[in-house]
């Protein structure tokens, strides 16, 4: 049996906080105008791989793909 036959669906796991974000990162925003919050679910979803952080100093932040 193929690994392809047992799963089925595959989606990353996220909060209803992460869920509720992820709308607002359609295009690219600076990782400082969000609130301290804000900026640690970003963080979370930046190691899931659900976001991609653009730049070393002052960075962008912006959605992989709306899940």
């Amino acid at each position: 049996m193929k690994i392809n036959e047992l799963i089925q669906d595959f989606k990353i796991w996220t909060t209803n906080a992460e869920e509720a974000m992820l709308p607002e990162l359609t295009e690219p925003r600076l990782l400082s105008s969000f609130t301290e919050s804000e900026q640690f679910i970003i963080e979370t979803m930046v190691r899931k791989g659900l976001v991609t952080k653009i730049g070393q100093t002052n960075p962008k932040v912006i959605a992989n793909a709306y899940i």
